[in-house]
């Protein structure tokens, strides 16, 4: 029963750690921090759904933070030489190269897209997951950036963005724009949704 406690601990310990990298960083820096903690498991699991892992090209994955939805990308079927990696934050940045060893961690401003990817990428996307949080951003800057991820996609392929709002994060009627949302994550905290959107 001991060592069963003990296994249990350990496993938690890296999720403990990373809620505490966190919140650090979140007291350092708040306006760059979209979240106190890191994403929920099944919220994570629920983006990480929207993503073809029978597809080649590189999946993006803006603001991954520790990691929380690019281990369930992992973990979905995502090969990691698949993954590129946009991070803000140096520590973070270190953080997953050392986690993710075979993906690219780019230390840049994701809401600057095209300057922190110009030279990263040698084909188009097949997904843009983004924990960011574009509901703090005004709409302008939100446009922009699903702007700038279209332009880095392939026809039809996600852009999936996750927020807590009650309100979708970009607006559902964007001409040529397919939307749908996931069901509301009640078991995340707080209760989060995904939303999808595909250009034709």
């Amino acid at each position: 029963m001991a060592l069963q406690s003990t296994v249990r601990a350990l496993k938690k310990q890296p999720r403990l750690d990373d809620e505490v990298r966190f919140l650090r960083s979140w007291i350092e820096k708040p306006l760059h921090m979209g979240a106190v903690m890191p994403s929920g498991k099944l919220l994570a699991r629920t983006m990480a759904q929207y993503v073809d892992i029978h597809s080649t090209g590189p999946v993006i994955e803006l603001g991954p933070g520790t990691g929380a939805i690019t281990n369930a990308l992992v973990e979905h079927g995502v090969e990691q030489k698949r993954l590129v990696l946009v991070e803000y934050n140096p520590s973070f940045c270190a953080l997953l190269r050392e986690r993710y060893p075979q993906a690219t961690v780019v230390q840049g401003d994701a809401y600057r897209l095209r300057d922190s990817l110009w030279d990263v990428l040698a084909e188009p996307a097949t997904a843009v997951v983004s924990g960011l949080p574009l509901v703090t951003k005004p709409m302008l800057t939100r446009m922009k950036l699903i702007r700038d991820s279209f332009n880095l996609l392939e026809p039809g392929a996600p852009f999936v963005q996750f927020t807590y709002s009650v309100t979708p994060p970009i607006p559902k009627s964007l001409p040529g724009v397919a939307t749908e949302a996931s069901e509301r994550i009640w078991m995340n905290i707080p209760p989060a949704r995904v939303w999808v959107y595909r250009k034709g």
